[in-house]
């Protein structure tokens, strides 16, 4: 039996189920909302928990001059988590559709590249740490209070995946991996406060 050529509304269903395949394909899987909010939460724990009963002179701390001190630090993660969701919500989610990629391969880099504190860099001017809270604990509070908005918007945001944007890593990024960039960043800046309270100089109490 011959098969007839396919009509128009068979080419139309077609081309409906692979629109619907590739979107399929571009959904972030439960595996990866959960990898993502798991590590939302252990860096900003980790991050309260290097931070728990500081006292004014370990706060302030510096171990040179052209050093951040803890609080200042953690002013500084503060206000990226604000940057970044923005930039993630109206830049990444905004931006051209998801070329083909490796996506564990990219989250992967993220993960590994961010928190790498072996590789400086400098912070953009609206960033840098002003004392903009008031106090380091109202800076903690904001940083609480923002991931808290961060993962919010990984719970409820569909098609995490399927629009990017550049990024300093010199690959292009996904919501999803912006979001994990979020975290790393955080990450990163913990690893900082854990030198200041390593130095020999840091205040016993």
């Amino acid at each position: 039996m011959r098969i007839g050529k396919i009509g128009t509304g068979g080419l139309v269903l077609l081309l409906v189920l692979a629109g619907a395949a590739a979107m399929q394909a571009q959904e972030l899987s439960a595996a990866d909302k959960e990898k993502g909010l798991q590590y939302l939460e252990s860096t900003k724990k980790n991050i309260q928990e290097a931070t728990k009963g500081l006292s004014a002179a370990q706060w302030n701390f510096k171990s040179a001059p052209d050093r951040w001190s803890v609080a200042e630090v953690v002013e500084h993660i503060a206000l990226a988590e604000d940057m970044l969701r923005g930039m993630t919500q109206e830049q990444a989610m905004k931006g051209p559709a998801a070329p083909d990629r490796d996506l564990k391969k990219t989250d992967d880099a993220v993960l590994s590249m961010i928190p790498d504190r072996s590789h400086k860099a400098q912070a953009p001017d609206p960033l840098k740490p002003a004392n903009k809270f008031g106090t380091p604990d109202e800076a903690l509070k904001h940083f609480v209070d923002s991931r808290a908005k961060t993962e919010d918007f990984l719970k409820n945001t569909p098609d995490l995946r399927g629009h990017t944007m550049d990024s300093p890593l010199g690959m292009k990024l996904d919501a999803y991996e912006w979001i994990l960039f979020t975290g790393a960043h955080s990450e990163r800046h913990l690893k900082q406060i854990l030198e200041v309270k390593a130095d020999p100089g840091f205040p016993k109490s």
